[in-house]
Parts: C-alpha cells; structure tokens; sequence
C-alpha cells in the first residue's frame, strides 16, 4: 500500500471525514502501518517530544521543541507511533506512543500468558502514552503525562475502572493535510498547549477546542512526517 512515491490514495478515509489524498502518505503510514512519526506543528513547525526521555520516568509531560538535538534524537524523543486502540462507534480510536523509552519486553515464563505480538512476530514493546487528566482541560494544572498505562497515577487513569479509557484518542485528518487529536474523554477539547502559546518549550495541554468541531484550527493541528519528509517545511509539501 505504501510506497515512497506520491502513491495516489484518494479513496481511503483514515480515522476522520476527510479523504486522505496523495499528499498524506505521512498520515497513511503513522495510521495504517504504524510506522514511528515527527509529529510537527502547523503553526511554527516545532516537534513534540517528551520532556522527560528515560523509559522510568511516568509523570512528566509533552512539550514542543524547535530544535532536534542529538541527545534526543539518539533516544528516539522525536517520533511517535499511533497506535490503533479500539473504536468509539464508527470511529477508529488510537494511543499517542513515544518511541522514546520503549521497554523491550521480557520473554514469558513457562505456563505464562504471552503479552502479544507484532505482525513480525516478535513481542509487542511497551511504549509509554500520552495520557490525559480526568479534570482536563478545567484544570491549570499539567493535564498531559507520558507514561505506560499501569504506572500512572490514580487521576490519570480512565473514570469506569478501564485505564486505557484516558489514553484513546480520535485522530481527526484535516482538510489541509494534517491531523488533530480528539480525547475521547473529552470531546470538546483538542491537543493544544499552555495559554495557547505555541512557542519553543511550550508545555502540551488540552485546550477547549473554539473550532467548534473535530478539524479544530490550524493552530492545533500537527503534520506527520516520514523520516524522508524531515527536512520539508510542511507549507512547501504541496508545491
């Protein structure tokens, strides 16, 4: 399905009411293959990336760096996964996974239960997500943490007992070619950052979504980007 070429793809809906076209094989590859992602921001083409980058750490957040240092691209603090999660109705549900930390898991002892495996067939790794607070976005306080789902804390753990229920998120694919992420926990709310301030070490936050539907703005919108699409201003992708 994929190729590195502008593979015409004009009939597949990825996770939203837009089409994705020929110019989102970026989004076609982060959705459909699970292939790692630069998730770059439309307003001043900064990255998100964990503040936090060691696999132990769990209760820090997200924030949106303009430079891509060694230190963090040697730990793979850059790219993402978005990882399928379920549905909510008729829409695909996804995790928002840093690469960074991964934990490779630990083969299974004799008798035990497998914790899953890739297509490849080698076990699955353990990625810490993106994780959003019960009272975001009324509270001021950080309401994104990155962490694996059973080393978070209590409020950032889904309301009816199901943990994954505050790490699912709707990807929204927007007319100009990026994507938006929905919490299903709250659906009024987009991805955005700290007093809307979308500057360099801007803390990541979830923001009352004034759009007034699932596209949100071009403010909250992020471009995913394929290693090869790394050095291309995302407002050039379309020349």
């Amino acid at each position: 399905m994929y190729t590195q070429e502008r593979t015409a793809m004009a009939n597949l809906v990825v996770g939203g009411p837009v089409a994705v076209n020929s110019y989102d094989n970026a989004i076609v590859a982060a959705l459909v293959e699970n292939r790692p992602v630069m998730l770059v921001h439309a307003f001043n083409g900064g990255y998100l990336r964990p503040v936090e980058l060691k696999e132990e750490s769990h209760d820090k957040g997200v924030k949106l760096a303009t430079a891509l240092d060694p230190a963090t691209k040697d730990a793979q603090g850059h790219l993402w996964h978005i990882t399928p999660g379920g549905f909510f109705g008729q829409r695909p549900l996804y995790f928002i996974e840093s690469a960074a930390g991964q934990v490779s898991p630990k083969p299974p002892v004799a008798g035990g239960a497998d914790t899953g495996r890739g297509d490849d067939g080698a076990p699955k790794p353990q990625r810490r997500r993106i994780t959003v607070h019960q009272e975001a976005p009324k509270s001021t306080a950080d309401t994104v943490q990155v962490g694996l789902p059973g080393k978070v804390g209590d409020k950032w753990r889904g309301k009816n007992g199901a943990v994954e229920d505050t790490q699912l998120w709707v990807v929204t694919v927007t007319p100009w070619g990026g994507i938006t992420f929905v919490p299903i926990t709250h659906p009024d709310a987009i991805l955005g950052f700290k007093d809307h301030a979308v500057t360099a070490d801007s803390e990541v936050r979830l923001t009352y979504n004034w759009g007034g539907d699932f596209t949100g703005t071009v403010i909250n919108t992020f471009y995913p980007r394929l290693p090869n699409e790394w050095n291309v201003p995302y407002h050039h992708i379309f020349t």
